[in-house]
This record gives structure tokens, C-alpha cells and sequence, in this order.
């Protein structure tokens, strides 16, 4: 994916709402005022079409979204609700901004606990500037600090989640994609296991468009983008396994942050000779290389495909059948976390990825 579009709303990681026991007054407070926002300025997209003051291109969009919302249901066996059929028209580029943070020598992130979605790593602000105030304690405090803004985020249907002017920017496979990732988040949610959470609503995105752009009439997607994608976010997984490696050492603090700075040199050389070799006249991710890079830079990735694979090789099984491989799903979700691993690792070897 590229890389604006690595924290998906994180399009779309799933932003912990509500009733945190774990939050102070005041970020629950933000966050109660920025969805009573959302809900407040919602309008039905038919009302949005019919306007005329509408801009035509959003109209174009808007009717897009609902044959992407329709095909989700009748086709997908996704939720059948109010969910993405109201609109919101934002004052900003982004709904949400996360906050992910590390220790400095740690790619474990500190996370944060919430009633419903339960421990996630990072925190939601509806404001970018209540965000950076919160990323700069953190630094002040010495952890590594990375702000992602979030075009969409799912409320695991406690509300009929909108269609957000934040996601008028993206094509019509990103649009769709990102209505049937967070419908599946409605279907099936685990707390405190985003591994399994993201990888199954990118399996159902990912599928889904296949189906969808089929009954469209279109050709399969581009490939070579996909192992483009692919292929970089396994060179960042293997940077946050060296630097792993590097903290669990036992080294002194000074040899340790050399370390850190050579592996990320190192990251950079890696990227340049791999992109040369395969990928010379694709710069997509160059300005993210180029800019600063620490240990919450790296969350993000392998987040949303981990378990991809296995979830594919389910489907499979299943006969491609959704409301077979959705029962099979919530079996598995229903498993401890060490029992549901090792079935996805079984999953994961019959797919034949390693």
C-alpha cells in the first residue's frame, strides 16, 4: 500500500472508542465531542446528491461508495445497516490522528486499553493539535513517537459509521475496499488481538475488490504495485527484527543507539540498492526513506497482513463461500490467543507462505 495509506482507518486501524477504563477525563471527553461531532454533521448521501450545491465529482463519488455499499451486503454477506450511507463533509484532511510510541530502545509499542476494542497500540485525537501535544510528552519522556493520520476508522458498529470527505481522495478499488474492511470489523472483532483483526478485514478488502472490479467487468488489479507493496513492507519488518536483535543485546546505551542509527543507515543502502535493481522507475516510497525513521515509524507495518495468507487459504477451503468462512472465522476468534496463533500458523503453512 502506499505509504499515506500504511495506517489505515487506518483505510482504517480501528480506533478504540469509548468508556475507556484506562483513559483520563479529558482524552475520553475529546473523543466523545469528536464523535458526537461526526454524528451531528452526518447527512443521508441520497439528501447529499440531491443538493445542488453539491459539487459534481463528490456526487460521483457518493454513488460509487453506495454501489461498493450494496455489493457489500448482497454480495460479501457483510453487516446490512445504516453504516456508510450518511456523509460528512470535514474541515480537515484527516478524521483522526493516531499517536504510536515506543521506548527508545524497544519495537514493543506502549499501548493503550479501551472497554470495547480492549488494548491497541497507539490513541486517537480528532484534533492534530491535541496529537502533537500528546507526541511531544512522549518524546519529553524519551520514547520514540510517530502521528498517522487516519482517513477512516470503524466504531465496530456502535454507530452507523459515515462515509467521510477524507476518503473522497482515494480511487474507486481503495473506496470500496475500505467500506468492506470496515463492515468486517463489524462482522468479527477480537480484543487485544489487532494481528488477527486487521488481517482478516484486509482479507475480506482485498477479496472483495476482486469480486467487486469482476462484476464490474474490470481486469484483475496491477500485480506488480501489490509486490511492490509487498517487498517493501518485508524490508521494514526486517529492519524492526534488527534493531529487536539489537535491544535485546545487553549492550550499553551509547553502543546501543549507535546501533540503532547504523541498522537505519543500513535500512536506507538496502532500500536503494533493492528499488535500483527491481523497482527503477517506482518512487513511491523514496520521501518515506528519506525522512526520519525510529521504532513507532515501524508499528504500522505487517499490522493489517500478518495472517492474510491464512485467511485466504481458509476461504479456499470454505469453497469461497462467505457465510461459511465467516463461521469458521468467529470459531477461531473464539479461541485463546495462543490456540488461535497456532491454527492461523497451520493456516498460514498450507498457504504456502512461511
Amino acid at each position: 500500500m502506499p505509504p499515506t495509506r500504511i495506517i489505515r482507518g487506518p483505510i482504517a486501524l480501528t480506533m478504540g472508542l469509548m468508556l475507556s477504563a484506562c483513559s483520563t477525563v479529558g482524552y475520553y471527553a475529546h473523543v466523545a465531542e469528536g464523535q458526537g461531532e461526526l454524528v451531528l454533521h452526518r447527512r443521508d448521501v441520497s439528501k447529499v446528491v440531491d443538493d445542488p450545491s453539491t459539487d459534481p465529482s463528490v456526487k460521483q463519488r457518493l454513488a460509487v461508495a453506495q454501489q461498493a455499499r450494496r455489493f457489500a451486503s448482497t454480495e460479501l454477506a457483510l453487516p446490512d445497516n445504516r453504516s456508510y450511507t450518511s456523509y460528512v463533509q470535514l474541515d480537515r484532511p484527516y478524521v483522526v490522528w493516531n499517536v504510536f510510541a515506543t521506548p527508545r530502545y524497544s519495537v514493543a509499542p506502549i499501548t493503550h486499553c479501551f472497554l470495547f476494542a480492549g488494548c491497541v497500540a497507539y490513541r486517537g485525537y480528532f484534533s492534530h493539535d491535541k496529537a502533537k501535544h500528546e507526541a511531544a510528552r512522549l518524546e519529553a519522556a524519551g520514547d520514540d513517537v510517530y502521528i498517522g493520520g487516519v482517513p477512516a476508522y470503524s466504531t465496530l458498529g456502535w454507530f452507523a459509521d459515515p462515509i467521510l470527505s477524507s476518503m473522497m481522495r482515494w480511487d474507486d478499488d481503495e473506496l470500496a475496499g475500505t467500506i468492506f474492511h470496515e463492515l468486517a470489523h463489524q462482522l468479527v472483532y477480537v480484543k487485544d488481538d489487532s494481528a488477527f483483526n486487521e488481517s482478516f478485514a484486509t482479507f475480506v478488502q482485498e477479496e472483495g475488490v476482486r469480486q467487486w472490479r469482476r462484476s464490474r467487468g474490470l481486469m484483475a488489479q496491477d500485480v506488480r504495485s501489490k509486490a511492490m507493496d509487498d517487498g517493501f513492507t518485508q524490508l521494514a519488518l526486517d529492519l524492526r527484527d534488527r534493531l529487536k536483535a539489537l535491544y535485546a543485546s545487553g549492550v550499553d546505551t551509547s553502543a546501543m543507539e549507535a546501533g540503532k542509527q547504523r541498522e537505519i543507515a543500513d535500512f536506507r543502502t538496502r532500500y536503494a540498492r533493492w528499488r535500483a535493481q527491481q523497482w527503477p522507475d517506482d518512487h513511491r516510497y523514496d520521501a518515506w526513506v528519506a525522512a526520519p525513521i525510529n521504532n513507532a515509524r515501524l508499528l504500522p507495518f505487517g499490522l493489517y497482513d500478518r495472517w492474510t495468507p491464512a485467511f485466504a487459504a481458509l476461504f479456499r477451503r470454505d469453497e469461497e463461500q462467505w457465510p461459511a468462512f465467516y463461521a469458521n472465522v468467529r470459531a477461531l476468534s473464539r479461541l485463546p490467543q495462543a490456540q488461535r496463533e497456532q491454527a492461523l500458523q497451520q493456516w498460514l503453512a498450507a498457504s504456502g507462505q512461511p
